[in-house]
């Protein structure tokens, strides 16, 4: 009987053994095979990118390439991985937009910005053409939240008409005199390469290169050409003042209806366009008037860029102020690229990239070094010391302290003066610390999308109010462990002091914005919206946790702390 009971789990694993077997195997069989695969794919990437194919173009080769470079990027999961288009990845949920024959696609203005200065400004600040005056149609719309109106972030719509499938030759939009102040203006704005941003189906519109092989997002005001270049005695700026859009678009009428937009680009053009004997209103849109009248923009030109035609930012012959023709250019290419690629030349990088990535690895090297010698050395000490203490023979060796453990009897001591300080950092502290822990969870966990910088700041600014219970909480137990009183003054000093200094420095910021024009100048509702958060959510919490942290037991610390303070030699 015993024999048998033996025999019978072993027969139940031979049993198991035999049924896991050939899925084993097979399973080998398929990891193997996906080996080679991968093998061979990364073989012919290699001959692709040896044989100069480039990553930003939209040809079917590129967008393979590129979807080879994005393969780590195009995965969702925290375990277990899986591929996915960078469209699920970035925006969860976003469905493409479908547009019919000849319906309007509505081009945004977003801000101008510069790498070389951090004051961005509105396109419409720019001495270009007005604004429309169409209202923005309700599936175009975008709520404003907080976090885009701390960073400026307002769409308006471009002054540019584009259509459905409706190319246009150059267009002329309207004319501009540009003097004084505002043409100074632009040329320190050339200096200080500026660049235009504009959206079309929420598509950052792209300046590429194949030649050179590199996206980048927006366009500049214009360029900058030294005296080697133009034969004068100082630098000459010029002006981009006509665009080529290139609408790329994906047509499958068995899967979807009407076309879906898969890229926006721009090719900027300076030109003098040639409108001296040509009477215009200032600020009037010209593009529904005839295009007879300037010579250098027809319908079926298309200018382009060249030294003899550059336009300027200097004042007229006569020293009044210079006179700009705004003018664009639509066409329409359709391509095979999916709407879920679209936003993979994005991501595959512009020719900086790889210094930012450079720091990143400097700057961890560096944490990781200081962090390992530190560490040596505390171990080395700690190993020194007790090494001594187990070589200790006689109990008046034991009893003579020496090292770190001389003040193991005044490390809990609470701090006799400036308690109320410590307190209020501690619990800013961790407060802050909340906030960032959840931040980061909230990312993993897909909550957040940080491609969606509005929404990111808003629940950034959102999470540290609502850890205002966890700073007031920490830094009452803390006050109490400190043997002090004073309950009400620690709790409103921890709601009130890193509040009051960051505001103060922005309200600071704030007026010189302001002062300068920038874009992310904030108005007083949203100052106002701020005040209201503190006093009427994070206040209140701050107060909530400091009850519950003064209820709370006092902290025990492991070792006794010595009714005598030790006497610290001064530094020989």
């Amino acid at each position: 009987m015993t024999a048998t009971l033996i025999r019978l789990p072993l027969l139940a694993a031979l049993f198991l053994l035999v049924l896991t077997a050939p899925s084993t195997s097979a399973g080998r069989a398929e990891r193997k095979q996906k080996k080679i695969e991968e093998r061979e794919k990364a073989i012919k990437m290699a001959n692709m990118k040896a044989a100069g194919q480039d990553v930003v173009g939209m040809t079917k080769e590129a967008a393979e390439l590129r979807s080879y470079e994005l393969r780590n990027k195009k995965k969702k999961g925290l375990l277990k991985r899986r591929e996915a288009s960078l469209a699920q990845v970035l925006f969860p949920g976003a469905s493409p937009e479908e547009y019919g024959q000849g319906e309007a696609v509505p081009a945004f203005a977003e801000l101008v910005e510069s790498k070389k200065t951090q004051l961005p400004f509105e396109f419409y600040d720019l001495p270009t053409c007005p604004e429309p005056s169409d209202k923005i149609k309700k599936r175009f719309r975008r709520r404003k939240n907080l976090g885009s109106r701390l960073m400026g972030h307002d769409l308006k719509l471009s002054p540019y008409n584009i259509a459905t499938k409706q190319s246009k030759g150059c267009t002329p939009l309207c004319m501009v005199e540009i003097g004084g102040k505002k043409l100074r203006w632009m040329r320190k704005l050339v200096d200080r390469q500026y660049r235009i941003h504009l959206t079309l189906d929420q598509l950052p519109v792209l300046m590429r290169s194949k030649e050179l092989n590199y996206a980048v997002r927006g366009y500049p005001v214009g360029f900058k050409a030294p005296p080697s270049y133009t034969g004068l005695k100082e630098d000459e700026f010029y002006l981009y003042n006509h665009l080529k859009f290139t609408v790329t678009y994906r047509e499958e009428p068995e899967e979807f209806e009407g076309i879906r937009i898969t890229g926006f680009d721009v090719h900027p053009v300076s030109i003098a366009h040639k409108v001296d004997n040509v009477k215009v209103e200032e600020g009037k849109i010209l593009e529904n008037s005839s295009s007879s009248s300037f010579p250098t923009c027809t319908r079926d030109s298309s200018p382009v860029n060249e030294p003899d035609t550059y336009l300027a930012l200097r004042s007229g012959a006569s020293g009044g102020d210079m006179k700009v023709l705004y003018s664009y250019e639509v066409d329409w290419v359709e391509s095979d690229i999916p709407w879920a690629d679209r936003w993979d030349v994005y991501l595959v990088g512009s020719p900086d990239d790889e210094i930012h990535y450079f720091a990143i690895v400097n700057s961890l090297m560096i944490v990781v070094f200081l962090t390992g010698a530190v560490a040596t050395i505390l171990i080395r000490t700690l190993k020194r010391d007790i090494a001594g203490y187990n070589e200790m023979q006689t109990l008046e060796e034991a009893q003579e302290e020496t090292g770190w453990k001389l003040v193991h009897g005044d490390v809990f001591r609470p701090p006799q003066n400036n308690s109320l300080l410590l307190s209020v950092l501690v619990g800013t502290g961790a407060q802050i610390g909340s906030a960032f822990f959840f931040t980061l969870l909230a990312s993993m966990l897909r909550m957040l999308n940080p491609i969606k910088k509005g929404q990111a700041l808003t629940a950034v600014i959102m999470l540290y109010v609502l850890c205002g219970g966890i700073g007031g909480y920490v830094s009452a137990r803390l006050y109490k462990f400190c043997d002090a009183k004073a309950w009400k003054k620690n709790t409103l000093a921890t709601a009130i002091f890193f509040p009051s200094i960051i505001v103060g420095m922005f309200m600071v910021l704030n007026v010189f914005l302001t002062v300068v024009g920038a874009a992310t100048a904030v108005s007083f509702l949203t100052i106002f919206l701020i005040f209201f958060l503190w006093a009427c959510v994070a206040t209140p919490l701050a107060f909530l946790g400091s009850y519950f942290g003064f209820r709370a037991e006092k902290i025990e610390v492991p070792t006794k702390t010595n009714q005598i303070v030790r006497f610290i030699p001064e530094v020989p």
